[in-house]
């Protein structure tokens, strides 16, 4: 009898372990929201044109143009949007273009010159 109060003692106590365990691993999922993010974003002395991972395992964004602690979780519907028009080489794009990319698709630019910033995005295939 002494033998099995000796385990059920060790398997409350395990049980107990796992319980407290579980409770601190299960991380507080925040509520999802449509609310639109800003972009481009500064965090840290850093200025971001899309969704970053920066001390976190999820790409998200802010909802302030200066990161206020106030953020999303990005979707699909996050990426980083073209800006039009915009100037590369001197010249005015109304759409996505070509001229310059290598690998002769589609790109844009995600400021008003792209000479200045250097931040762009493919376009789609499609276009």
């Amino acid at each position: 009898m002494r033998h099995l109060l000796g385990w059920v003692t060790l398997a409350v106590y395990i049980c107990g372990l796992n319980a407290d365990l579980i409770a601190h691993l299960h991380h507080h999922v925040p509520a999802i929201t449509t609310r639109s993010c800003v972009f481009p974003f500064t965090y840290q002395d850093g200025l971001y044109y899309n969704c970053i991972s920066i001390h976190s395992d999820f790409a998200w964004c802010s909802f302030d143009s200066n990161f206020q602690g106030r953020w999303r979780y990005c979707t699909a519907s996050d990426p980083p949007r073209c800006t039009f028009p915009f100037y590369f080489r001197g010249q005015q794009f109304h759409s996505c273009t070509k001229k310059g990319y290598v690998l002769n698709r589609s790109w844009c630019s995600l400021t008003s010159d792209y000479g200045k910033d250097k931040k762009w995005k493919q376009c789609s295939p499609l276009k």
